[in-house]
């Protein structure tokens, strides 16, 4: 389930940002982590805690769980 997950958010992630045309180095400094942060995140090497999930749904005007895939 965690792997589908991760799947889930990695790929909505990037979509959101690459549909919103802005670059990982924004999306970071927007929501206060590192540009590789946003790059593992976006490739599922890691998986951001809840706070910032929560952070990147407000930033893209989505539910948490439409990034988590639990919606459409």
């Amino acid at each position: 389930m965690k792997m589908l997950i991760m799947n889930s958010l990695s790929t909505k992630l990037f979509e959101l940002r690459t549909e919103a045309k802005i670059s990982q180095q924004r999306l970071a400094k927007e929501i206060g982590v590192s540009q590789k942060a946003i790059d593992f995140w976006e490739k599922g090497i890691n998986e951001p805690k809840a706070s910032y999930v929560v952070k990147l749904a407000l930033f893209f005007k989505v539910s948490t769980d439409y990034l988590l895939g639990l919606e459409n």
